[in-house]
């Protein structure tokens, strides 16, 4: 017990010392609110015990150095006059704040029984003033990206209208603002299916293809329909091309399995080598399993259908008529159905075996159920294409 003792305490020193290690580092480094997350996190417990003194003192420095150089930065951003730097200096305060805050918690802090004195400051004002300042520039600079006629710009003009959304919540007519700037930035895309295959598709599958609302999309900036819109002005065609079919001819295959096995059959005496019957201490006769041979012809089926279809989906600028990209696509799905039937003893048979005994010959799937079971998969790959590409 006592070693276990000694061991946990030693771990402990060790851990203390790794960390005011790596507190001295990010201190001589200037990465001064790492320090500071690590002194805190040592500081959290146990703050008055004799060993979390430096700790104290290392955050105390860590502390002043960050505050001074933020303050620093503000003063130099203010005397740039440019209004650009409003959301960094609101930023700046902002991080001055949640620095006090997440110390606040530990006070009050002690070294060899005298307080250690932080100083803070109240930063109220200067954060409602430049929130406001930030949100005026910001608003400004994203209406002027609105009267653009670029829809990368709109959607930067959204994402200013969602950064004063973040600071300052429901200011003049962000809300509707950023609506209209979703609206102008979002690319709209007219699906078209074309049937190159001399095949009929299924129109459920061509549906399903279609249904963009079954797909659970996530892009943000782009909106598929795969009928047109009134008042919609499309900026791109999207077209599902279906090149091939190709349906392989029905199949049945066979194959012939003999198995044997010993089986116990019952009871009978032991006998020796003598031929006579072997008994007991009591003078019973000795018994053993009656082993008995089976045999058993097992004839499997195997019917087998297959389908392919191949196509490509293509981009087209509907502004300049030109194909943008191309991805192939291609779906197989396979119909497989295994039946069987035996002749002779079936405990001859693997237990493996035994399932498809029970089943029996099925109609095969008509070509048109055939190209439509491809859908689930061709489903995926355009979900995918349509996920992952981006039209700008």
């Amino acid at each position: 017990m006592k070693k276990l003792l000694l061991f946990t305490i030693g771990l402990m020193l060790v851990a203390s010392c790794s960390t005011s290690k790596k507190i001295e580092k990010s201190l001589s480094v200037g990465n001064y609110d790492l320090a500071i997350a690590d002194a805190i996190s040592k500081l959290r417990t146990n703050k008055d015990k004799k060993g979390k003194a430096d700790f104290i003192t290392m955050l105390q420095e860590a502390y002043n150095k960050a505050t001074e150089r933020d303050l620093s930065n503000i003063d130099f951003l203010k005397k740039d006059s440019n209004p650009v730097n409003f959301i960094r200096i609101y930023d700046a305060y902002v991080g001055l704040d949640n620095r006090q805050e997440r110390i606040k918690p530990l006070l009050p802090l002690y070294v060899n029984g005298r307080e250690i004195n932080f100083n803070f400051s109240d930063y109220t004002s200067q954060i409602i003033n430049y929130k406001n300042n930030a949100s005026e520039q910001l608003y400004n600079n994203a209406n002027n990206l609105l009267n653009s006629n670029n829809k990368l710009d709109y959607r930067l003009a959204y994402d200013n209208f969602r950064e004063i959304e973040d600071i300052n919540p429901n200011y003049k007519d962000v809300r509707q603002l950023l609506e209209v700037a979703h609206n102008k930035g979002t690319d709209f895309v007219l699906v078209d299916m074309i049937n190159d295959t001399q095949k009929v598709i299924p129109v459920r599958l061509e549906n399903d293809l279609l249904n963009f609302s079954s797909y659970g999309l996530n892009n943000f900036w782009a909106v598929y329909h795969n009928t047109p819109e009134e008042k919609v002005e499309y900026d791109y065609n999207m077209r599902v091309n279906l090149r091939a079919i190709n349906i392989s001819p029905e199949q049945i295959k066979e194959r012939q399995v003999i198995k044997e096995k010993q089986i116990a059959d019952g009871k009978k005496s032991l006998l020796d080598d003598n031929g006579q019957v072997v008994k007991d201490s009591l003078g019973n006769a000795i018994q053993v399993d009656n082993l008995k041979t089976v045999r058993c012809e097992y004839y499997e089926f195997t019917q087998f259908k297959s389908t392919q279809v191949t196509g490509n989906v293509e981009y087209v600028n509907l502004k300049t008529n030109q194909l943008v990209d191309a991805f192939p696509v291609t779906s197989e799905f396979i119909f497989e159905h295994i039946y069987a039937t035996s002749r002779g003893d079936r405990r001859a048979l693997d237990t493996s075996l035994i399932p498809f005994l029970e089943r029996r010959a099925v109609p095969f799937p008509t070509e048109e159920q055939m190209i439509y079971d491809t859908g689930e998969d061709l489903k995926l790959q355009l979900k995918n294409i349509i996920n992952s590409y981006t039209l700008r």
